[in-house]
C-alpha cells in the first residue's frame, strides 16, 4: 500500500510508531551501553562521503585535455590547403567605357529636359 493512499488517521498511527521505535532503540541503547547513533541502523545513518577524485585521475584528465589542445595547436599551425585561384576579372576596354558613360550622360540630359518641359 501507498502513503499517498493512506488516511490522516493511518499517517498519524505510522508517525506514532516510527516515534515509538525511536524510543525503544534509545532505551535499548541505553541499556546496551552504547550510544543512540550506534545502535541505529546505519541505512538510517546519513553518512555524508566526500566527493573527490583520486591524484591519479586527475593527471589521466590533464594529459588527455594536454593532448587534445596540442592537436588543435598543431592543426592551426600545419599548411593549409592551397585556395583554388580565382580567375582575373576581366577589365572593360576603354571603348566600351565611353559607350556607357555616353548613354548615361543621354538619359541623364533626358530626364533633366523632360523636368525643364514640365516647368
Amino acid at each position: 500500500m501507498s502513503i499517498i493512499n493512506l488516511s490522516a488517521q493511518q499517517l498519524r498511527q505510522a508517525a506514532n510508531l516510527k516515534d515509538q521505535i525511536a524510543a525503544l532503540e534509545k532505551r535499548l541503547a541505553v541499556l546496551i551501553g552504547t550510544s543512540a547513533k550506534a545502535a541505529a541502523p546505519k541505512a538510517a545513518q546519513s553518512v555524508k562521503k566526500k566527493g573527490g577524485m583520486s591524484a591519479a585521475g586527475k593527471a589521466r584528465i590533464a594529459a588527455a585535455q594536454k593532448l587534445r589542445w596540442a592537436k588543435v595547436k598543431a592543426a592551426k599551425t600545419a599548411p593549409k590547403a592551397v585556395k583554388p585561384v580565382k580567375p582575373a576579372r576581366r577589365k572593360m576596354s576603354a571603348d566600351a567605357k565611353a559607350k556607357i558613360a555616353a548613354a548615361a550622360k543621354a538619359r541623364w540630359a533626358k530626364v533633366k529636359a523632360e523636368k525643364a518641359a514640365k516647368k
